[in-house]
């Protein structure tokens, strides 16, 4: 009887609660599908494309437990710049360029994280 009372008294109504209760569920959904997203994504291997003036020249596998290993990539010019992979990272060890910019980026490992070395057109992306 006092909920009814309740219900009479006052601004809400018996179906407010159940609206409310399934707006929650709904405003809940987007954090239940990325977190899915992410975890079949994070499945999927992950690449490094190496990329001067727009051109791809290189990809490199970036995997867990893999052994380091360098590459140089030189061009016509004679600049270059050796690159560094360590399991699921990539950084550019050492350039032959002024401003350093791209060593000093450091090592990358996030999915859309890049380096960028503008004296050489040289982009390097994590996909």
């Amino acid at each position: 009887m006092k909920i009814k009372k309740f219900f009479a008294d006052s601004l809400w109504k018996p179906w407010d609660g159940i609206i409310i209760g399934v707006l929650v569920l709904f405003s809940l959904l987007p954090l239940v599908i990325f977190s899915v997203y992410q975890k079949t994504n994070l499945a999927e291997r992950t690449q490094a494309v190496l990329r001067v003036d727009g051109e791809e020249i290189e990809r490199f596998d970036l995997a867990e437990g893999q052994d380091s290993y360098t590459y140089t990539y030189e061009d016509p010019d004679g600049d270059y710049n050796l690159i560094e992979i360590s399991g699921e990272r990539i950084r550019v060890k050492e350039a032959s360029c002024r401003d350093q910019v791209c060593v000093r980026r450091g090592w990358i490992e996030e999915t859309g994280d890049t380096i960028v070395c503008l004296p050489h057109k040289m982009v390097i992306e994590i996909v």
